[in-house]
């Protein structure tokens, strides 16, 4: 592609401590995609969306880095939403989950303008018909999978450009998983998605490009297309063929 991506790492290197977990990575995520970060377990893939001790290179939105001190990381993180492998609603209503980031970052201006974004957001979850009429319960009483798409809705609340999901259906059933997927596929009509997973049948179903670390080192970056059918690298092929991993 030709444009600028929406998200990209330049010679990025991350550490924990004196481990170093990621090593010189360039990727770049396009707008309106869906990029997925697939490896064996403990390679690097979620240190890759989730902020952490110590890094050096650059990372980069919209081609400004956000790596320095004089990023204001409020603004970045109404930019850029997160979900998790679990899902972890708050101890709150159904209601007050999804409004919940629009009033600790002033944007529910009123009570009608909050429930229209509310419902808004859970229209884009494909929650909305379910909890319609259960929006004063507890955000506990939804099953699992709900509750992941609830986790979903908040993040949109805020009217993020990224959305980073993390394992978002390893804790979840098959048929919940199916909808995350599906929604995923509706998402990327508005948003950028970076999407880390254990399942390579997964990101070969909803990924447009896919990334397969190792040891912290990328192997190998090209459409999920090429990747799944004719990688360029033999360890990717040993990857996806269950040799290893």
């Amino acid at each position: 592609m030709n444009s600028r991506p929406k998200i990209e790492t330049k010679n990025l290197n991350f550490f924990y401590g004196s481990k170093r977990a990621l090593k010189n990575l360039n990727i770049a995520c396009h707008k309106k995609k869906v990029t997925a970060i697939i490896g064996p377990s403990g390679c690097g893939k979620s240190t890759f969306v989730i902020p952490g001790t110590r890094a050096t290179g650059d990372i980069l939105v919209d081609g400004a880095g956000i790596l320095g001190p004089k990023v204001d990381v409020v603004e970045l993180r109404k930019r850029i939403g997160m979900v998790f492998q679990k899902p972890n609603p708050f101890p709150k209503s159904i209601f007050d989950n999804v409004a919940y980031g629009l009033r600790i970052n002033g944007m529910g201006k009123s009570r009608e303008k909050t429930a229209e974004i509310v419902e808004k957001s859970l229209r884009e979850a494909a929650l909305w018909d379910e909890v319609k009429d259960r929006l004063k319960e507890s955000a506990f009483a939804l099953s699992g999978g709900q509750q992941q798409r609830l986790c979903i809705a908040r993040a949109l609340a805020v009217e993020p450009e990224v959305i980073l999901f993390d394992e978002p259906c390893s804790a979840i059933d098959p048929i919940a998983t199916a909808k995350i997927e599906d929604l995923i596929a509706r998402l990327k009509k508005t948003y950028t998605v970076v999407i880390v997973t254990h399942n390579m049948q997964q990101a070969a179903r909803v990924s447009d490009y896919t990334a397969f670390l190792m040891l912290g080192e990328l192997i190998e970056f090209d459409e999920t297309k090429t990747i799944f059918t004719s990688p360029a690298n033999q360890m990717t092929e040993d990857y996806i063929t269950g040799r290893f991993g």
